[in-house]
């Protein structure tokens, strides 16, 4: 698989020629790249370490070797086989074109001994990008003057086939496209066209990850990597952290306005009414004061669509427009960035440490303390797939649904979501508190002061309550931020990333609930409806019941007895 490195020789090579070739579209770069990473990476990354010229690892990006077989399976396509292809007209010369293509290739790329022994196998694949012999019938001199091997001609083709791809999803008129619909565009290059219901998982399936899953994660790398001087368009994660993309800005054009309720928040909505309960279609809750920026500033049944940036989230939806000010003084809506390293100062991390030679067991029933027992997993990978990989074996070790796990189990009407929340994310190296400092502390620590963290004194547990409360006014220090969608925590949580849903309960002294967002893998998935939104995420939790992975009642965090949601991220 194609590395920065690798990235970054694609981009010193090519950006310049790409870049005229996108103008008018909403296609970047970063796409380009992961399309030519994601056909012929496995090839041109070794050719390029083994210093081979440009014009010769071009020529040898050639691939596709499967045929027809009898069971049905196999290669659908034409040419399904040798005879198919030379029983059309100068297929003969195309055959000896392809069978030489191939030849060529595997005296630099091993792994292919066995298909090169069998004289009547070809190549299908031509070029970076990969454009197949299926289109033959319609463009052979394409093929047979091996105009494949130029990069501008194989760069054409694949722009040509991107832009059917937007034309089929209907983004011809988009200026900008997020990395997940870029994905989308590149599945529809890949198959043809695109199934919402399905998300990433469409196209090719290596027996791992699908096309637009490895499309997706390869567009993400590309912005990583940045040539000529230019500033990536997002940084090189550190080991163990997930690459995010920073927020989102505010995109509406209209006037500028301010929630004025002076009693509560305000509630942000998918649609223009008050739902049955009035909870159901709620996106966000807005703090009284806080700037919005209409898309035309009509009011409708008595609301007016907006959008803004709460805490990092970018979010759209429907407000009562009798709680709506406008406000001249308003010329932007800032973005809340989280801060790439925690406080070294100030208000810092709180931590109990345990009595010398005490262990702390998920055996035990659960405390003040962090986990310290011995084999803890933990996340340090560089890669999406290594991620994933890290933050599966923390759930299966944490195995919060064994009943030997005293620290999870419910008991005498207690139930442990916010022990499991932290005790996740501890392990994922992203500071959740299980303890954080009292009012008198962080008083005391404003001023200056040193204040040790003492149980009971300065430092207390922190239930689902306080933790949403904490992730709102100190969560952006320590590298967390809102997302505004179910699906985009899930996407991100795919990526490896530490993300979570938390409620506040509305009934004072009864706890609020907090559930991890996780990755999903072959055998749990998260709730989609046909349009291919996520309506729930898939979740593992420590509550009433609990489960590694589930997805529990879709838009649980709506529901009545919570005040308010939402939806946190972290690298």
């Amino acid at each position: 698989m194609p590395d920065r490195d690798d990235i970054r020789w694609f981009k010193q090579q090519f950006q310049a020629r790409i870049l005229p070739a996108l103008a008018g579209t909403p296609l970047t770069v970063d796409l380009i790249v992961a399309v030519a990473c994601q056909e012929t990476g496995f090839i041109w990354s070794k050719l390029r370490r083994d210093r081979l010229p440009v014009a010769r690892i071009l020529a040898l990006c050639v691939g596709d070797v499967i045929d027809a077989r009898v069971d049905g399976s196999g290669r659908r396509a034409f040419p399904k086989d040798r005879a198919a292809l030379i029983a059309r007209p100068q297929g003969a010369a195309m055959f000896a074109i392809a069978r030489q293509a191939l030849v060529d290739m595997a005296a630099h790329v091993p792994g292919y001994n066995s298909v090169v022994a069998n004289p009547d196998k070809f190549c299908r694949g031509y070029g970076l990008f990969q454009r197949d012999l299926q289109f033959f019938r319609d463009d052979p001199q394409y093929f047979l003057e091996r105009r494949y091997v130029r990069f501008d001609d194989t760069l054409a083709m694949c722009i040509a086939e991107l832009k059917r791809g937007l034309r089929t999803l209907g983004f011809q008129q988009r200026t900008r496209l997020s990395d997940e619909e870029l994905a989308h565009i590149a599945i529809a290059y890949n198959t043809g066209g695109f199934q919402p219901s399905k998300g990433l998982k469409q196209g090719h399936f290596n027996g791992h990850r699908f096309y637009g899953e490895q499309v997706f994660q390869f567009i993400r790398l590309s912005k990583t990597v940045a040539v000529g001087g230019q500033t990536p368009v997002s940084p090189e994660p550190m080991p163990g952290e997930a690459s995010l993309p920073a927020p989102s800005p505010i995109a509406a054009t209209g006037p500028f306005f301010r929630v004025d309720t002076r009693t509560t928040t305000l509630r942000l909505r998918s649609e223009p009414r008050i739902s049955t309960p009035p909870t159901a279609n709620v996106k966000a809750d807005l703090p009284d004061g806080h700037p919005v920026r209409a898309l035309t500033g009509i009011a409708v049944d008595g609301f007016i669509e907006v959008e803004t940036s709460l805490m990092g989230a970018l979010l759209r939806g429907f407000a009562a427009s009798r709680f709506l000010v406008r406000d001249s003084q308003i010329d932007s809506i800032p973005v809340v960035a989280p801060s790439p390293q925690p406080p070294q100062h100030g208000f810092i991390a709180a931590h109990i440490t345990p009595p010398a030679g005490r262990t702390v067991l998920r055996r035990g029933i659960a405390g003040a303390h962090s986990l310290n027992e011995a084999g803890r997993p933990s996340r340090t990978g560089h890669d999406a797939d290594t991620l994933r990989r890290e933050l599966a074996a923390i759930i299966d070790w944490l195995a919060c649904d064994d009943p030997a796990h005293l620290r999870y189990k419910p008991r005498d009407g207690l139930t442990f979501c916010n022990i499991y929340a932290h005790d996740y994310c501890a392990l994922a190296g992203v500071y959740l508190p299980r303890v954080w400092w009292s009012e008198a502390a962080l008083t005391r620590i404003a001023r200056g002061e040193t204040v040790p963290p003492l149980i009971g004194n300065t430092v207390r547990e922190m239930r689902a309550d306080d933790l949403f409360f904490w992730l709102r006014d100190f969560g952006p220090h320590f590298g967390w931020r809102r997302t505004g969608t179910a699906g985009k925590l899930q996407l991100e949580a795919n990526q490896g990333a530490v993300g979570l849903i938390v409620a506040e309960r509305k009934q004072n002294g009864r706890s609020g609930h907090i559930a991890m967002v996780v990755p999903e893998t072959a055998r749990h998935s998260a709730r989609r409806n046909a349009a291919g939104e996520v309506t729930a995420p898939l979740q593992s939790q420590a509550g009433t019941v609990n489960f590694r992975y589930g997805t529990s009642k879709p838009g649980w965090w709506n529901d009545a007895k919570f005040s308010d949601a939402a939806f946190w991220l972290h690298a």
